[in-house]
């Protein structure tokens, strides 16, 4: 074969390590961006904390004439930021196309399949904390660990140091919902690590089993039990006796199921009560806590600190970041100004890559947050009902109508809606939760999918607990709203939205 030159025209895109950087710290969520940052400033020698950075609060204070420190504080503070924006500007993701296999994971705008636009974790409502419901006094003091409040008991109770030692093996054991994770066989297994006397074994067991009688007399009432029905037991135990007390705890013992069925014909064979004992049993169930170990849950960790804040402003409403998520960083000038003068040598080469490595970072950190409040700005204005009137008032709104509007691409748009979080009037939910497919109206119109669970949870809500609607009769309410959902769609937003069937919701 005879070789021969051959000139061929092409497009293909370069990704520079900037842009590469840019688009990780894009898709990071606050706590991963925070860690990023910290790797940086352990590796890189001109990028350091800035301590007398003081960030834009998101209710702006009275402006002051300044002193004559702190006006050459401030002309200082602006030597220093010039060095820094004289650093090339980033490249941009305006005009990036990137994965195309993402695409094929989007669905109505989102790219998880069981999105249903609520991220709900325990002791949250709409993925928001409930803050109203914890003491002023306990959110503002250290929180204290279920196993280090029994252990504070267990220095009162004066037992031997062989029963002590045996409960607190117990109080390890235990799981964050105050029960005991493993059978005591396994426990005495593991504490005589291979020695097989029978005798020894025994008496271990024995003393194990006095622990967790001391153990289960401790508070909270319930901890140290093996199961629900223990559990529940061992707190109605606690209470005074009474008829509706002593039907409940053979309920909990033997026929929790049927309860969880609301099998009251089976319930009333079982224990010999009538409906209304049955009530008031049921009534002194529900009044327990399944968990003993929740309120020792440190609240922290449920707790998300929101990317941007929403605020009225005059008829509608502005996005401002939250400065307390935002990095404080800045170039070292002490070292800046040193490498001036060995820029020839090739060290001084080596550390100006350094320093433009730590310019190019804050330049991205800078441009993500500039990036999250445009998008989280369009997200506002395209849902302006919704901090008006709640989720009952979202629109349809798919990732393409947002990346349209501020000339990104649908993954920047993904990328930025991911992990993000936006405080409102309502609470703090994530930046994908305001994008939702749409549904048909009788109308000609569309009406959003949050819109509709959120429908749905009113109705449910004001149904009549010993009648509740079926999902053919929620789909028959929302078809007279001149909204149309089929009976299937009703029941995955119930699901979606934790709601039981209508037998299980039925009262007995």
């Amino acid at each position: 074969m005879k070789p021969s030159l051959q000139v061929r025209l092409s497009q293909h895109l370069a990704l520079t390590p900037q842009l590469q950087q840019s688009i990780r710290l894009l898709q990071l969520s606050t706590l991963e961006l925070h860690q990023e940052v910290e790797q940086m400033l352990e590796q890189n020698p001109f990028l350091e904390p800035d301590e007398d950075y003081a960030a834009e609060p998101a209710l702006a204070a009275p402006e002051r004439p300044l002193t004559r420190e702190e006006r050459a504080a401030a002309d200082a503070e602006q030597a220093g930021a010039d060095s820094f924006d004289a650093a090339e500007a980033a490249p941009t993701l305006d005009t990036v196309e990137l994965g195309a296999t993402e695409r094929d994971d989007w669905e109505n705008g989102t790219e998880r399949d069981d999105f249903d636009g609520i991220r709900e974790t325990p002791s949250t409502r709409n993925g928001a904390v409930d803050d109203d419901d914890l003491d002023p006094i306990d959110r503002a003091s250290p929180g204290i660990t279920l196993q280090d409040h029994l252990r504070q008991q267990l220095l009162g109770m004066r037992l031997a140091p062989e029963d002590a030692a045996a409960v607190m093996v117990l109080i390890e054991s235990l799981d964050e919902d105050g029960y005991l994770a493993d059978p005591l066989e396994e426990i005495a297994e593991r504490l005589l690590d291979g020695n097989d006397d029978p005798e020894a074994r025994e008496d271990l067991l024995e003393r194990l089993r006095c622990a967790l009688k001391w153990l289960q007399n401790m508070e909270p009432t319930g901890v140290g039990a093996r199961s629900l029905s223990e559990c529940l037991c061992l707190q109605l135990r606690a209470m005074e006796r009474s008829e509706a007390q002593i039907i409940a705890l053979m309920i909990c013992k033997d026929h929790l199921e049927a309860l969880a069925r609301r099998d009251v014909k089976k319930l009333m064979a079982a224990t010999g009560a009538d409906e209304e004992l049955l009530r008031q049993a049921q009534a002194l169930i529900v009044s327990l806590e399944p968990k003993p170990g929740r309120p020792f849950t440190r609240a922290e960790a449920n707790v998300i600190v929101p990317d941007v804040i929403v605020q009225k402003s005059g008829r509608g409403w502005k996005v401002v970041l939250n400065p307390d998520v935002m990095p404080k960083l800045r170039i070292n000038d002490l070292y800046a100004q040193a490498l001036k003068q060995q820029r020839s040598s090739d060290s001084g080469q080596a550390l100006s890559a350094r320093l433009q490595e730590a310019r190019w970072f804050m330049k991205n950190i800078q441009q993500r947050f500039e990036t999250i409040q445009r998008v989280s700005q369009a997200i506002v204005e395209r849902q302006k009902n919704f901090f008006s009137h709640g989720e009952i008032a979202m629109k349809p709104l798919v990732l393409r109508e947002i990346a349209d509007e501020l000339g990104l691409h649908e993954s920047t748009i993904s990328r930025v809606t991911t992990a993000k979080y936006m405080a409102t009037p309502f609470g703090t939910f994530e930046l994908k939760y305001f994008f939702g497919s749409s549904l048909n109206t009788d109308a000609g119109g569309n009406a959003s999918s949050t819109a509709v669970r959120a429908l749905i949870k009113q109705l449910v809500s004001a149904e009549d607990p010993k009648k509740p609607l079926s999902d053919s009769q929620i789909s028959q309410l929302l078809e007279e709203q001149g909204i149309q959902v089929a009976r299937r769609t009703v029941a995955k937003y119930r699901e979606a939205l934790k709601i039981a069937p209508a037998n299980l919701r039925k009262s007995i």
